[in-house]
């Protein structure tokens, strides 16, 4: 029997036999990330102020529109990841499919100026990243050895974070240096966005499947139902329980910087800057952050960057004037569980399943924080954002206890 299998998959076969190594498919996908962030958090960097202050939305309506900013793709994560899994040769395709609808959507913004139409923008955007992020992690994934995924995530990890660092300094720039600062954000971010698709079509690999004769042992037959059948698998479960419950308790990039607004003064004119910290650091440390977790364990990395941003909780209900430190401790955050958690669950998730494996996790962690934003809007709108915040700050301690419990078995047998 033929199982089939991507000519990208095939061609980093060499890069896994070359150890250390990343291989050439992990360092395009990451140009593509990188190129893909800029034009992604130039429209983040401004959305919170020009969506509050510019269009007077309420911290409910924000959270509203926040959870749909970075939940909607919960929705469609499953569908890419099994389009791509059952394509044999989409893996490429379907991320970008992904990465050109999310930059479609960048112009659309210059229209809508009330609450339905942006979030309907936003939900199609999301629906782009939606489709896009399992197929590529999976790309990352097949491209590394066991040994060193934690490695080839960190190092496409810090790539991304490059545009993240880049994204909202161009923001800035461009604010600082027109007078419809937004229409001309939005504008330029949807030129960038269309460069990254053309290097993700022009430079990584992908075709049409090739058969093979003799299929690996672990090897399924890329349906929806086998996609959701791999929660059976316990190692699996208990990743996707730990996403789940910890993204209950994260509160949203675009509350954290209106927190540090509001808590510490940062000035307007400085809150487009504020996403820059956290970037920096990610970039900083998401190599050595990866490299760590392959050596030490991949959950006691993931589980200490959940207490980097338990410190960062504190210091911000605690108003300590240390915006460089709550933003270290941001970044650090990222670092430590963002693509370390990918490499985790690849563990679990054999190679004809991979994207939707990856997918299922995902899933549940972006309808966790989805959740969240929604609970944490309408905590700050009905008690305060003191209140939101120790709300917030004392799940995710409990949530940190209970993964920890969840997760020590996978660390034993590790």
């Amino acid at each position: 029997m033929y199982v089939a299998e991507t000519r990208a998959a095939r061609a980093t076969t060499a890069g896994r036999r070359r150890g250390g190594t990343v291989a050439p498919t992990v360092l395009a996908l990451g140009t593509v990330s990188l190129i893909t962030d800029v034009s992604s958090e130039m429209v983040t960097a401004v959305l919170p102020l020009y969506l509050v202050a510019g269009l007077g939305l309420s911290p409910l309506g924000f959270g509203l529109l926040d959870g749909v900013y970075n939940g909607f793709s919960a929705v469609v994560r499953l569908v890419g990841g099994h389009l791509a899994d059952r394509g044999g040769g989409r893996h490429k395709w379907v991320a970008g499919f992904g990465y050109a609808l999310s930059a479609l959507c960048k112009p659309l913004l210059l229209l809508a100026h009330s609450l339905t139409p942006i979030g309907l923008v936003l939900a199609a955007d999301r629906t782009g990243k939606g489709l896009r992020t399992a197929p590529r992690d999976a790309l990352i994934s097949l491209s590394s050895t066991p040994e060193t995924r934690g490695r080839a995530f960190g190092v496409h990890r810090a790539m991304d974070t490059a545009g993240a660092l880049l994204g909202p300094l161009a923001a800035f720039l461009i604010l600082r240096a027109t007078v419809d600062g937004y229409d001309a954000v939005f504008t330029v971010s949807f030129c960038v966005a269309v460069l990254g698709v053309l290097v993700l079509v022009l430079f990584v690999p992908g075709g049409r499947a090739e058969p093979r004769a003799e299929p690996a042992s672990d090897d399924a037959r890329p349906t929806l139902r086998a996609a959701l059948s791999l929660l059976r698998r316990r190692d699996l479960c208990r990743v996707t329980v730990c996403a789940l419950l910890l993204g209950l308790a994260t509160v949203s990039d675009s509350f954290v910087y209106l927190l540090l607004q509001r808590r510490l003064d940062v000035p307007d004119r400085w809150f487009a800057l504020l996403p820059l910290g956290t970037a920096a650091a990610f970039l900083l440390l998401a190599v050595p952050l990866g490299r760590l977790a392959d050596r030490v364990g991949r959950w006691r990395v993931f589980l200490a960057g959940h207490g980097a941003l338990l410190a960062a909780y504190a210091l911000l209900l605690a108003s300590a004037h240390s915006v460089a430190l709550v933003l270290l401790l941001h970044g650090a955050f990222y670092a430590a569980t963002d693509g370390v958690l990918m490499a985790a669950a690849s563990d679990s998730v054999p190679e004809s399943l991979r994207s939707s494996g990856l997918a299922v996790v995902q899933t549940g962690q972006a309808l966790a924080r989805f959740a969240c934003s929604l609970g944490f809007g309408a905590a700050w709108t009905l008690w305060g954002d003191r209140t939101a915040l120790w709300a917030s700050t004392a799940a995710l301690a409990l949530c940190a206890v209970l993964s920890l419990t969840i997760l020590r078995p996978l660390e034993s047998s590790a």
